[in-house]
């Protein structure tokens, strides 16, 4: 069964995707039906966007589906593994805690001087805030596979099947 969490990440990823499609339908059809669309249309879109590569990169560090090579991992089992694995779950997370803390700067910065968007006039600090939010959700996913590494007694973490 599965999460509340999973179920709801998965409905915001598949309605905003849902939203950007229609929002990108309707300028297309403005532009070449009507020769006139609202600029808004394809700046919210790219906003939205924004989000879901920030909130999927997250989601994605969750379910253990980011691009890995593999190949020198394979080469080692036991605690060797867990070392080699813990090793890049920490450099990530400090990738990831560095997202989180200088895009809440990047935030502040923002909301300080008052900046806007273009065509929708929406404060800026809006769409950066998809930067630290994908950060720390990224920084606690990698946190919570740290702790999934060392419990399980097997050489991969749960939920990573054997082919």
């Amino acid at each position: 069964m599965k999460k509340k969490m999973d179920v709801m990440e998965e409905t915001i990823l598949v309605l905003t995707l849902a939203l950007m499609v229609a929002l990108i339908f309707g300028q297309v059809v403005g532009r070449y039906v009507f020769s006139s669309a609202p600029s808004w249309t394809e700046e919210l879109a790219r906003y939205i966007h924004i989000f879901q590569v920030w909130i999927g990169a997250s989601y994605a560090v969750k379910k253990r589906e980011h691009i890995r090579i593999e190949s020198f991992v394979e080469l080692f089992k036991g605690t060797a593994r867990k070392v080699i694995e813990t090793t890049a779950l920490i450099i990530w997370f400090l990738l990831a805690l560095f997202l989180a803390v200088f895009g809440t700067q990047l935030v502040l910065a923002s909301l300080q001087n008052g900046q806007v968007t273009p065509a929708m006039q929406l404060p800026m600090w809006i769409p950066f805030l998809a930067i630290p939010v994908g950060g720390a959700g990224m920084a606690l996913r990698l946190l919570q596979q740290l702790v999934t590494i060392w419990r399980n007694r097997d050489d991969r973490p749960s939920g990573e099947v054997r082919a």
